[in-house]
């Protein structure tokens, strides 16, 4: 029997019946191996399949011709691993990743727990003057106000009683005006304590109404200028056993010759005419007192020297000293005490600076006006 009959038992050989034909859209089983370096886009590489391909042995499939038909695009694994991922996974790999923390920014904690309420503040004490001028940004310049007008009045009140008693008797108001002199001319220069300096002008003022006591009226120019130059001499003395620096000194320098200048000067009063520190010491205390109403300040500085030239008018008709002379006395001891306000009104100055400087220099610049046009006009 030929070998080519087939056996009775035995089915032929069918190439098709035990490989049944791969879909090329079915996915592939089995672990790729990734392709080598160097090979193609595409290609296979070498060794990629191990088990049998019965489309590379089929002699069949080589001769019965196919008609031409669009194949599907076969499946490649290769491609698929060299095609890029889409933006929506690099999102989604963006969102899962948690965000860092920039640095020098801590990260952040828990919410604290609510804290208790705070127990009512206690009502914060007013402000001083010069306190809101600060905060304000407004001019250092602040008046006095109508506190030190009052004293300046009532000092004003015991000289123009005085004044007709006798000399040893204005002595003491003239005395305590001389003492709220140096002291407020010492702390309106921020100079405090100054115990030395303010101890020595007041002696200066001391020593001249000690001289103007002891000589006529006709000398007192003289007493006044004699005191004067001795205290620059103790006062230049006082100095120079000043161990602090060159600017320091001469700043204390300055502030204590002028403070006893102002204390000789207030020493006027004393020199002056019985009847010219009535009118003078009138005129002072209403200046001041309509100078510190809370009105415009050109209004207020009008209504004091007319109230001024007003109370020189009406002393001068009390003592028979005459009405222009009164008047004119009155106007120009208005006119300094307004000065000496304005002088004591200076950068940012504290309640004791107005209670000592604002009391005492409208009338211890007014005394040399008073002395002056009093004997000029009496």
């Amino acid at each position: 029997m030929s070998d080519n009959q087939p056996h009775p038992h035995q089915s032929p050989y069918d190439p098709y019946g035990t490989y049944a034909p791969r879909d090329p859209g079915a996915p592939h089983q089995g672990y790729a191996p990734q392709p080598a370096p160097g090979t193609a886009y595409g290609q296979q590489p070498y060794g990629a399949y191990g088990a049998y391909d019965p489309y590379a042995t089929d002699p069949y499939a080589q001769q019965q011709p196919q008609p031409h038909q669009p194949q599907p695009a076969a499946y490649d694994p290769y491609a698929q691993q060299h095609q890029p991922q889409p933006a929506a996974a690099h999102a989604h790999a963006a969102t899962a990743a948690p965000e860092p923390v920039p640095a020098g920014h801590p990260a952040p904690g828990p919410a604290p727990a609510p804290a208790p309420d705070p127990a009512p503040a206690a009502p914060a004490a007013p402000l001083k003057p010069n306190q809101i001028a600060r905060a304000e940004g407004r001019s250092p310049i602040i008046p006095p106000g109508i506190q030190p007008a009052a004293v300046t009045a009532l000092l004003a009140l015991l000289l123009a009683l005085a004044a007709p008693v006798a000399r040893p008797v204005l002595a003491v108001p003239v005395v305590l005006l001389q003492a709220v002199t140096a002291a407020g001319w010492f702390r309106l220069n921020g100079m405090w304590p100054a115990r030395q300096g303010i101890a020595l002008a007041f002696l200066g003022g001391v020593a001249t109404d000690a001289g103007l006591l002891a000589t006529p009226h006709e000398d007192a120019p003289l007493v006044a200028i004699g005191t004067l130059g001795v205290w620059c001499l103790l006062v230049l003395v006082l100095q120079l056993r000043n161990r602090s620096s060159a600017d320091e000194r001469m700043y204390a320098l300055t502030a204590g010759l002028t403070s006893s200048a102002l204390a000789v000067l207030a020493s006027g009063q004393l020199a002056a005419e019985p009847d010219a520190v009535v009118a003078g010491a009138a005129a002072v205390g209403l200046a001041v007192l309509f100078r510190a109403l809370p009105l415009p300040g050109p209004v207020t500085l009008v209504l004091g020297l007319l109230a001024g030239a007003g109370g020189g008018l009406a002393a001068a008709q009390l003592t028979g000293m005459g009405t222009t002379a009164g008047a004119l006395l009155g106007l120009a001891a208005g006119g300094c005490a307004l000065i000496g306000l304005r002088v004591a009104s200076y950068d940012y100055p504290s309640k004791f600076v107005h209670m000592t400087a604002g009391v005492a220099l409208p009338l211890a610049l007014a005394a040399p006006a008073v002395y002056v046009l009093g004997r000029a006009l009496g």
